[in-house]
């Protein structure tokens, strides 16, 4: 049996807070792990300038509703569930990515949570587990399943390293030449191409 392990954002979706900062006007919000290294620092300076500009999450949610799945995904994901089994392995929260997963057809998505409180305002966040994907690919191959994993950046190549057979979609040059085992594809028809040629060889 095998499982295919996609990342979301950069694989199927926008950056969500990257493109959120754009639609919302709030370049803050663009930070990332590059600008603040310490995630929870990250985190809770994202919440409190949420809270500060009176952002609750209904409000979120309906910016992120707008922002729409990456051109070609759905087809991409149709077709490649036709095939395999899949699990979207992501770092982000289900109550941001749940507007983009009813547009992706509601595939399986392992992420974390977030807290908000009555009035809808974000309040804290929940980590499912530490290096979560890493974690979800090694219990799938415990489980006896060949799992091919394919994502687009750094925090992806755990996952990647960890499947019987790992795959780059679109990533920075930095992660193509620190990482040159895994082949890079740059378009769904390349990545399909692969998984399919990764299926045959595992």
């Amino acid at each position: 049996m095998q499982i295919v392990c996609l990342d979301l954002e950069g694989v199927l979706v926008p950056e969500i807070w990257i493109e959120f900062s754009k639609r919302t006007g709030i370049p803050e919000l663009s930070r990332t792990t590059r600008d603040e290294p310490d995630y929870d620092k990250l985190m809770r300076f994202r919440l409190d300038l949420l809270g500060r500009r009176r952002l609750g999450l209904p409000d979120i949610q309906e910016v992120i509703r707008g922002m729409g799945p990456m051109p070609g995904a759905r087809e991409f994901l149709d077709e490649l569930r036709l095939r395999f089994q899949v699990v979207i392995l992501s770092d982000t929260f289900y109550e941001f990515a749940m507007p983009l997963m009813e547009q992706l057809g509601m595939p399986t998505l392992f992420c974390h949570r977030l807290e908000a409180d009555d009035a809808g305002f974000l309040r804290a966040y929940h980590l499912r587990m530490p290096d979560q994907k890493r974690a979800a690919v090694n219990a799938f191959r415990a489980l006896n399943f060949q799992v091919i994993a394919a994502g687009d950046s750094y925090n992806d190549t755990a996952m990647l390293g960890a499947a019987h057979a790992g795959i780059l979609f679109r990533p920075p040059a930095n992660v193509i030449a620190e990482f040159p085992r895994f082949p890079v594809t740059r378009d769904y028809d390349e990545l399909m191409a692969a998984v399919r040629e990764a299926s045959g060889r595992i």
